[in-house]
C-alpha cells in the first residue's frame, strides 16, 4: 500500500531545512520552498518555478502541498462573511472575513470543537474533536478570495488557542516571520480564556497582542459562565499579566460579553475597576448573540451604553465592539454546528 503523502503548507523555515537536507538539496532550496508557500500562495509544487524539476520531484514522491478551499460562505448585508471549512478528520471548522472602515479582520479558528465549556458558546457545546495543524490555521487566511485584503488577524474563532499551543505559536510565527507571510505581529491578537502555563509561554515567546475572555470579575459568577475559573481564577490571571510590561505598543484587551441583567450592573463596575487596577488594558464589551438552548438574554443598546459609560467613570478605557452579521449564523460555531447537523 502506497504511503501517504504529509503535507509541507504549515511547516516552518527549521522543518522545511530538515526536509530539504534529508533529500539531499543544496541550502537555499529551503528559502525558496517557504518563499513559494507563504510569499506567492503557491497551491502547488508546480507552481515553484525557480526550483529545479529534479528538486520538485523529490518533494512530490513524499510531499504534497496541502491547501485547502472553503466548502462554503455565508455573506452577511453589512459584508461580513463566513467560511465554513472541512477538516482531516471530516468535521468542519470556520473563519469570518470583517472589513471595516479602517481594517479588514480576519477571524480565525485553533481547534476542532473546544475542550472549554463554556455555557454560552455554541462551539463549547460541539465538545472537542481535535487541534488544528499550524497549516490549517493560517489556510483560513490563504484560501480566501478577499486574502490581500487582510489588514488583521484575531485568534478568537473556534476553540481556545492555547490549548493548541504549539500549532497555535508555529502558525503565528509563519504569519509574522521574514521567510513567512511577514506580518506585523502587532496585526494579530490571540484570544485566551486563562490558561496559566500556556499564557506565561505565549508572553514571553510571541510579540503578538493577547485579549482576555473575563465576562464577570466575580469568582462563583465566572464559574457559572466558564468552567475554566475553577482552574484558573481570574484573580489570579490578572495578578500574572501584571508582573508583565504592557506600557508598549503590544497590547492586551479584555473581551467582555455583555449577557442581560447578570453582568453589568454597578458592583460590576466597582469590582472590574479593583481587579484590573494598575495593567494597562481596555475592555471590549461584546454583545451576546443568541445561541439554540440557551438561557441567556441579549442586552439592549442603552443598558450596554450605560455599562460602558459607568466603566470609563473609573477611567479604565471601554469599547462596544460593533455587531457584525446578524443576518447570518454570527455566534462563533454556529454554522459549523448546523452543518454537523444535517
Amino acid at each position: 500500500m502506497e504511503k501517504e503523502k504529509d503535507i509541507i503548507f504549515g511547516k516552518s523555515l527549521e522543518e522545511i531545512s530538515l526536509i530539504t537536507q534529508e533529500l539531499g538539496m543544496q541550502n537555499f532550496v529551503a528559502k525558496q520552498i517557504a518563499h513559494w508557500l507563504y510569499k506567492k500562495q503557491a497551491i502547488s509544487f508546480e507552481n515553484m518555478k525557480n526550483i529545479s524539476k529534479k528538486n520538485l520531484d523529490l518533494l512530490s514522491e513524499r510531499f504534497i502541498v496541502g491547501r485547502s478551499l472553503p466548502i462554503s460562505v455565508q455573506s452577511a448585508k453589512d459584508g461580513t462573511k463566513k467560511y465554513l471549512f472541512r477538516t482531516n478528520n471530516g468535521r468542519f471548522i470556520e473563519s469570518a472575513f470583517i472589513p471595516d472602515k479602517t481594517r479588514n479582520t480576519l477571524c480565525v479558528s485553533s481547534q476542532i470543537g473546544c475542550k472549554m465549556g463554556c455555557f454560552f458558546c455554541a462551539t463549547g457545546a460541539q465538545k472537542f474533536h481535535g487541534h488544528l495543524t499550524a497549516g490549517e490555521i493560517v489556510n483560513q487566511l490563504f484560501s480566501l478570495e478577499e486574502f490581500s485584503e487582510v489588514s488583521n488577524i484575531v485568534y478568537m474563532g473556534m476553540g481556545e488557542p492555547m490549548d493548541n499551543y504549539e500549532q497555535m505559536l508555529k502558525s503565528t510565527q509563519i504569519l509574522t516571520s521574514d521567510w513567512g507571510y511577514g506580518m506585523s505581529p502587532r496585526k494579530i491578537t490571540v484570544s485566551t480564556v486563562g490558561i496559566i502555563p500556556k499564557l506565561k509561554k505565549f508572553i514571553e515567546e510571541s510579540d503578538c497582542n493577547l485579549a482576555l475572555s473575563l465576562h464577570s470579575p466575580f469568582d462563583e459568577e465566572r464559574a457559572s459562565l466558564m468552567p475554566v475559573q475553577n482552574a484558573y481564577p481570574i484573580k489570579e490571571i490578572i495578578n500574572n499579566l501584571k508582573q508583565y510590561d504592557w506600557k508598549g505598543q503590544r497590547r492586551i484587551s479584555i473581551e467582555y460579553i455583555v449577557f442581560e441583567g447578570i453582568n453589568h450592573d454597578q458592583k460590576h463596575v466597582n469590582e472590574l475597576a479593583r481587579l484590573l487596577n494598575g495593567l494597562k488594558c481596555r475592555i471590549n464589551l461584546i454583545r451576546f448573540h443568541n445561541i439554540p438552548d440557551t438561557k441567556f438574554g441579549t442586552t439592549t443598546d442603552e443598558s450596554i451604553e450605560l455599562f460602558k459609560s459607568q466603566l470609563e467613570k473609573k477611567g479604565i478605557l471601554t469599547t462596544i465592539r460593533a455587531s457584525r452579521g446578524q443576518d447570518i449564523d454570527a455566534a462563533c460555531g454556529l454554522l459549523s454546528t448546523k452543518k454537523l447537523m444535517e
